[in-house]
Parts: C-alpha cells; sequence; structure tokens
C-alpha cells in the first residue's frame, strides 16, 4: 500500500511503499478515506515523548475514518471513525490506504458529516469536549477560559462551552489571525497571550473576563497557565491537557490554596471506547446541524511532509490527508 513511512525519529514522514497491515484477533482492517496529521502525532514520531521512543519504520496517524474492508464483528462495509495508539504501541497507524484496529475502537458515522470535517474534529473534539464536561464539571452559566484558542482543541473549546451553556466565554492566544477567529466562533471577548510577564497577561485575561473565570481550558501550559490561575474564583479549576506553550510553570502555593483551585490533569488515554464514541456522537450531531465547526484543509496523502512541517503553527488549520 501507499503510506507516510516514519523512518527516523524527528523528521518528517516519507510517502512510499509499504506492508499491508495485517488484522489480527479481534482486530478490523480499514480502507482509510482521510486521516489528519496532529500534533500527538509529532509529539510520538519525535522519539521524547513518556511513552517512549517508536521502533522504526512506522506508519504514524492516531485516527481517521474509512470503511470496514473486514471485521470480526457487524460493522463490514460500514463508515466509521476510528482510533489507536500507533507511536504509543507498536503498531501501525492511519496515514496509509489501509490499517488494523480494534473491532471496539470503531464508531460509526452519519451520513450528514462530511469525511474531512470528522477526520479534524476527531480526537481534539472529543478531548475539549470531555475536558470541558467530565473532568472540568462545566456548570451552567459558569465563565469559560480557553487558552491556545487558535488551535483545533481550542476552536472546539470555545464553541463546546457555548454549547454547553457556559456563562462567558472568553478565548486567548498569540495569533491575531486565530483571535479573530475565536471571535467568529462565538467567543464573547478575546484576550492576547503575546509576552513573558504572567501578571500583564493575567491582567489582560482579567479585563476580557469582566472578573474572573470559574474553568479553564489549558492545552499550552507554561506562561499561559500561570497567568490563568492568576483570575480563578474561588473553586475554580484548570484543566491541563497539553504542554504546546512549554513542559513547566511556576505556580504560587498561596494562590492555590487561599482560592482553593484545583489543577486537574486530562488525557484521550484515560478515556473507554463508550466514552470516546459518545463524546463524538454529540459533537458530530452538533457539526451536523452546522453547530461547530473547525478550521481544515484537505491536502493528498503524497503530500504528508509539507502538511507535518506546518502542523501546529498558523493559520492552524488541521491538514487531513486523503489516500490515493
Amino acid at each position: 500500500m501507499r503510506a507516510a513511512v516514519l523512518r527516523r525519529h524527528g523528521a518528517p514522514p516519507e510517502y512510499g511503499s509499504h506492508p499491508v497491515p495485517g488484522a489480527g484477533d479481534g482486530q478490523a482492517l480499514i480502507r482509510v478515506t482521510a486521516a489528519p496529521v496532529n500534533p500527538l502525532d509529532l509529539l510520538c514520531a519525535s522519539g521524547t515523548s513518556y511513552f517512549g521512543a517508536p521502533a522504526l519504520p512506522y506508519v504514524p496517524g492516531t485516527q481517521g475514518v474509512g470503511n470496514v474492508a473486514s471485521s470480526p464483528g457487524p460493522l463490514s462495509g460500514r463508515r466509521v471513525w476510528f482510533s489507536c495508539a500507533a507511536g504509543m504501541k507498536p503498531g501501525d497507524g492511519t496515514l496509509g490506504e489501509f490499517c488494523a484496529v480494534e473491532e471496539s475502537a470503531l464508531v460509526p458515522l452519519p451520513d450528514d458529516v462530511d469525511d474531512d470535517l470528522v477526520a479534524a474534529l476527531g480526537l481534539s473534539a472529543i478531548a475539549a469536549w470531555m475536558a470541558l464536561t467530565w473532568r472540568g464539571r462545566l456548570q451552567m452559566g459558569e465563565n469559560v477560559l480557553v487558552l491556545g484558542a487558535s488551535g483545533t482543541v481550542g476552536q472546539v473549546g470555545v464553541q463546546a462551552a457555548r454549547l454547553l451553556g457556559a456563562g462567558r466565554v472568553v478565548a486567548a492566544c498569540r495569533d491575531p489571525h486565530g483571535q479573530r477567529r475565536a471571535a467568529e466562533l462565538g467567543a464573547d471577548a478575546v484576550a492576547d497571550l503575546s509576552g513573558e510577564d504572567a501578571e500583564a497577561i493575567a491582567e489582560r485575561l482579567r479585563d476580557a473576563a469582566g472578573g474572573q473565570f470559574d474553568l479553564v481550558l489549558d492545552p499550552l501550559w507554561g506562561r499561559p497557565a500561570e497567568a490563568a490561575i492568576r483570575v480563578l474564583s474561588a473553586g475554580g479549576r484548570l484543566v491541563n491537557l497539553g504542554s504546546s506553550a512549554a513542559a513547566g510553570a511556576s505556580l504560587g502555593s498561596a494562590t492555590i490554596r487561599s482560592s482553593m483551585i484545583s489543577i486537574l490533569g486530562y488525557t484521550n488515554n484515560a478515556l473507554t471506547s463508550e466514552q470516546k464514541a459518545a463524546a463524538l456522537g454529540e459533537i458530530l450531531a452538533h457539526a451536523a446541524a452546522g453547530r461547530l465547526d473547525t478550521d481544515r484543509e484537505v491536502l493528498p496523502l503524497a503530500s504528508v511532509a509539507d502538511a507535518w512541517s506546518r502542523c501546529g503553527e498558523p493559520p492552524h488549520r488541521r491538514a487531513v490527508m486523503v489516500p490515493p
């Protein structure tokens, strides 16, 4: 088959030939129709993640959309979304013409959402949705701050917070294009995260909030998280699901203790297959009704090296690769 093949840690994958994966016991073979390049794929491929360095060569890609070519269950021939652990565990991923995954990882799809939108939303949308609901326990009318609002998680977070009944939704990012886009997607206010002075950033967040926040969605960590914690209300929660700004943050004990602040970690790996399927079902129902979207571009799989190099860069359009 044709696939994106990673041959060296930290380098982009190469488009070329690779063996078609064999489906083991309890696995389905998927003919892939769309698969995104996302930051998790780059992290795993770097060889520096906490999952360890993956064995080479392998096909990266942790999620996709496709048609079930063969299956031990009832889903043969069905159009599905699916995820896998490529780069985290041995085995090939979704950036190829075929992918073998556990039958339990398959989520049948409705006909009214296009492959590229499903692929672009996928795990990023599940992360934003579940970080707000399952982990962050968002309550009706609470004020929400979405850090990193220019990325896919942030874009979905802004829209999801609104759909879930948040009071005031504030988006924050450095990128001017991302700031404009967040306002278009429904943020009540937008704040600039530029600079290294946490108190100056916190002051801009206070101004945007018109007060304080009850819940922060944080895929950044670093200086933005330090600033956000300063504007959390008593009993407020910050849910961290990434560290794209920095791996470390300096947090004052007095601030956390005096306001009884909760700092909560989140990972999609903690979800069951049933939780992923349920969350994606809600997300796609909103997408089908035109209430939830994300920026994306559709590219041929042969352009994977270019898409790889632009992942996480402005203007933050999720690259969705289409096999031949």
